[in-house]
């Protein structure tokens, strides 16, 4: 089928763009996030984006945005007005998500973790309790019971505990975190000590925090992943039910077709409503 939307997950790390029909994400693109965008800068690079992808803005039905940027909210506006002539749909706001939002100040949840949240419960329906672990500049966990948002916890990404540990220690190099080894071992070297470090304390992290929140949710609960570093964790552990690397994606444009176009059923039954990668 020929793409309807254009979703934009907009982080603090990376701007990933999706294409996709009523199914599922067709296919999607990873900008870096930074402040020197400007709107015809943006709107430009978003025609390459679809001229690469075979697609003609004429075609699109509506962009889907959430937003942790506040900044950058004005430059995507004027970007699709501009260059696209399509409506700009943010969620909340123009899209509410049917969850009940439990948190102390409902505002402060970030609309990326409600997303979240609510593909999550889409993807599976029938499972009591949810923990969604999405990795980016930060990792979030978020709890879902029922078709209630329970809150969650958050803690520095990868990425970003990387960066700090080679800013503020002087003798310390920025490393990757691709390794193949299956269990942490005493590192001989600088590198591997840090490689080693982070990413089998992250696998300790991610384990342990499931566990104790799992816990606390009714049971049994379903635990899914996103974000870049997800199947690194889920290589070296089985903590994760599903990896699903669109989840945030698939949350937009299910929230398009069944909430924004009025459908009676809000969460389809059946796995098979969201793509798997």
């Amino acid at each position: 089928m020929q793409p309807e939307l254009l979703l934009f997950d907009i982080g603090n790390t990376s701007i990933k763009i999706g294409l996709a029909d009523a199914r599922r994400v067709l296919t999607s693109y990873a900008l870096p996030a930074h402040a020197s965008y400007s709107s015809d800068g943006f709107g430009l690079q978003l025609l390459t984006l679809l001229q690469h992808a075979g697609v003609k803005p004429g075609s699109l039905l509506a962009c889907v945005a959430s937003s942790v940027v506040p900044g950058f909210d004005p430059v995507l506006r004027d970007a699709v007005a501009r260059y696209l002539d399509v409506p700009l749909l943010h969620t909340p706001q123009d899209v509410p998500i049917p969850l009940e939002n439990r948190y102390e100040r409902p505002a402060e949840v970030g609309a990326d973790r409600l997303v979240g949240a609510y593909a999550a419960r889409c993807h599976c329906p029938a499972a009591p309790s949810l923990l969604v672990v999405d990795f980016g500049t930060a990792v979030t966990f978020d709890c879902v019971s029922g078709q209630s948002y329970l809150g969650g916890l958050i803690f520095p990404g990868p990425g970003t505990a990387l960066a700090a540990l080679s800013r503020e220690a002087a003798k310390l190099p920025r490393v990757n975190l691709d390794i193949y080894a299956q269990e942490p071992e005493p590192g001989r070297n600088t590198v591997t000590s840090i490689q080693h470090g982070l990413v089998f304390g992250f696998v300790s992290m991610v384990e342990g925090l499931s566990r104790r929140l799992t816990q606390r949710m009714p049971g049994p609960v379903t635990v899914l992943a996103t974000g870049g570093f997800a199947s690194s964790i889920a290589r070296l552990s089985p903590v994760f039910d599903h990896v699903l690397p669109s989840l945030l994606l698939d949350g937009l444009r299910a929230l398009y077709y069944n909430v924004f176009r009025s459908s009676s059923d809000p969460c389809p039954a059946g796995g098979a409503f969201f793509s798997q990668s």
